[in-house]
């Protein structure tokens, strides 16, 4: 896959799901612009766009939860990756694994 074959949204931005490659448990969703692509690539750590802070970061440089790519894929579509890693602590600033541990009750949602 090129880079110019990647679909960026009109940000410049793609969602990345993170996924624990021994596990399969999906821990994160961020996002990464072209050069956190390729910073990813090229470090074989993950690397993102903030979209808040409006700046890269490099996932675990302050708390030491480097995550090591073992692989990047994109869908079908080309305008999703999954980046499959080997984590060295938690994903979420929560300090839950995943950042998807809450369930949404479905009865609640609708107020059933």
């Amino acid at each position: 896959m090129m880079k110019n074959e990647i679909k960026f949204d009109s940000n410049g931005l793609i969602p990345a799901i993170v996924q624990d490659a021994e596990t399969k448990v999906v821990l994160m969703m961020a996002y990464m612009n072209a050069e956190s692509l390729r910073m990813t690539l090229d470090k074989g750590e993950t690397v993102f766009w903030s979209r808040s802070r409006n700046e890269l970061w490099h996932k675990g440089a302050i708390s030491g939860n480097i995550q090591k790519v073992i692989e990047v894929k994109v869908d079908c579509d080309a305008d999703t990756l999954l980046v499959m890693v080997n984590t060295a602590g938690p994903a979420c600033h929560t300090g839950e694994r995943s950042c998807f541990y809450r369930d949404i009750n479905p009865k609640a949602f609708y107020n059933l």
